[in-house]
C-alpha cells in the first residue's frame, strides 16, 4: 500500500481491533443493562364498587394447596418472605392468602416490611371441617365463624382484612347452608374489621348463585382460554361473569395458567385475561422472583380493555 509502512498498518489494525472492543464490550453493557431492567409495575384499580384499591395483579398463595398448607408454605418463612418482598417491589399491592393453605403467618413476617396501608389483603374462610351444613349449618356456627375471623386478624397482624371470602363453594344452596357464616362476616364488614365479602367458586351451579346473590360483593373465579381447572367451558363462564358484571360484582380472575398446566401458553392466557373485559384484577401463584417479572413484562404488552 502506497504512503503505508508495515509498522503504521499494524498500528491502524490493532486500533480497529481496540476500537472493536470497546464497541463490543459497551454493547454488552447495554445489553447487560436492559436485562436488568425491572418490568412494569401492574396498574392500580379499584375494586368494583367495594372502594378497595389494588394492583391489577396480585401474589397468590395456594399453589397445590391443602391442609393448611401449599408449595408456597413448603418454601420456608425466608424464601417466601423475600418472594412477598420482591412482589411488592415490583409494584403488586394484592395479597391472596387463606386459612386452608396456612399463609397468613407467613404474610404476617413480610408486614414487617411491607407498608400495611398500601396493600390490599384477601383471605378465606375454610368451613369444611365445620361439620354438616345440608340443609343449614347449625346456628352457633356464626360464633365459630366470628372466632375464626378474630383468628385471621391476629394471625396476621392486622386490624382489618380487605377481602373475606367462603371458600371453595360447590352447592347451589350455599347461600342457605352457610347462612351463619355469612351473618358472622356481616358483622365483621359493619364493624369494620372486613371490607368486603364474597366468595370463591369451584362448580358452575355455585358460581351462577353467587352472581345474583344480593350478599356477594366479590367472586373468585377460574377463567382461562383453556378451560383448564374451571368451573366448565370458558365461553360459559365468559357468558356467566358477564352477567356477574351486570350484576354490579367484582371479579377476581383465578387459575389464569391453570394451575400451572398452561405454563406453556403464558403470552396467550395472559392477553386473554388482559382483554376478556370482565376481570376487575387477577391473582396468579408465582413461586419464584423471575415469574413475577416475567409475567409483568408480558402483561405490560396488552392494555386492559375497559370492562363490561
Amino acid at each position: 500500500m502506497k504512503g503505508c509502512t508495515r509498522r503504521s498498518f499494524c498500528l491502524n489494525v490493532a486500533g480497529l481491533a481496540a476500537g472493536a472492543a470497546v464497541a463490543g464490550g459497551e454493547q454488552k453493557a447495554e445489553a447487560a443493562k436492559k436485562s436488568n431492567t425491572p418490568p412494569p409495575s401492574p396498574p392500580i384499580v379499584e375494586l368494583g364498587k367495594t372502594g378497595i384499591k389494588l394492583s391489577r395483579v396480585g401474589q397468590g398463595t395456594g399453589m397445590h394447596g391443602y391442609r393448611r398448607q401449599s408449595n408456597h408454605t413448603r418454601m420456608g418463612f425466608e424464601k417466601l418472605v423475600a418472594l412477598f418482598r420482591h412482589g411488592y417491589e415490583r409494584g403488586l399491592r394484592f395479597f391472596d392468602l387463606a386459612d386452608y393453605y396456612g399463609t397468613h403467618v407467613y404474610f404476617r413476617e413480610a408486614l414487617r416490611f411491607i407498608p400495611r396501608d398500601e396493600v390490599a389483603i384477601l383471605t378465606k374462610i375454610w368451613w369444611r371441617e365445620d361439620g354438616p351444613t345440608k340443609p343449614k349449618a347449625e346456628p352457633y356456627r356464626k360464633r365459630v365463624a366470628a372466632t375464626t375471623i378474630e383468628r385471621f386478624l391476629q394471625e396476621i397482624a392486622t386490624d382489618h382484612i380487605d377481602i373475606l371470602l367462603l371458600h371453595c363453594l360447590t352447592s347451589k344452596n350455599w347461600e342457605t347452608e352457610l347462612e351463619p357464616y355469612m351473618k358472622a362476616m356481616d358483622d365483621a364488614k359493619r364493624k369494620g374489621k372486613v371490607r368486603a365479602v364474597g366468595v370463591s367458586c369451584h362448580k358452575l351451579e355455585a358460581l351462577e348463585r353467587a352472581v345474583d346473590s344480593d350478599w356477594v360483593d366479590v367472586i373468585l373465579a377460574r377463567l382461562n382460554p383453556y378451560g383448564v381447572k374451571m368451573d366448565g367451558p370458558t365461553e360459559q363462564i365468559v357468558k356467566v361473569l358477564k352477567r356477574a358484571r351486570k350484576n354490579g360484582k367484582a371479579i377476581i380472575g383465578m387459575k389464569i395458567l391453570g394451575e400451572g398446566k398452561l405454563a406453556d401458553h403464558k403470552e396467550e392466557c395472559f392477553k386473554f385475561a388482559q382483554e376478556n373485559q370482565l376481570l376487575d384484577c387477577m391473582t396468579i401463584g408465582f413461586e419464584k422472583p423471575q415469574e413475577i417479572d416475567e409475567a409483568l413484562s408480558i402483561l405490560g404488552k396488552y392494555p386492559v380493555k375497559p370492562l363490561v
